[in-house]
């Protein structure tokens, strides 16, 4: 799946990977994909939560080096 968008939060805590997910998120039409980079360990946990509750849909969620890799469908 090719991504829309891709931002790379890498370096940035929390709960600005989030924050800024979210900002992307709602640029976006429904339906379209964004590829989100962060290295923030806790950043597994607080995207499957933050698509859970807002309806967004993970695709993906991997990790590469040490660098977070998500892969999010906006609802």
């Amino acid at each position: 799946m090719t991504p829309d968008l891709e931002i790379d939060l890498k370096g940035l805590n929390c709960p600005l990977p989030i924050l800024r997910t979210k900002k992307a998120l709602a640029a976006m039409e429904s339906g379209k994909l964004l590829l989100v980079w962060a290295t923030d360990p806790g950043t597994p946990t607080d995207f499957a939560q933050f698509c859970q509750q807002t309806g967004h849909q993970l695709l993906e969620n991997t990790q590469v080096d040490g660098q977070f890799r998500f892969l999010i469908k906006r609802k």
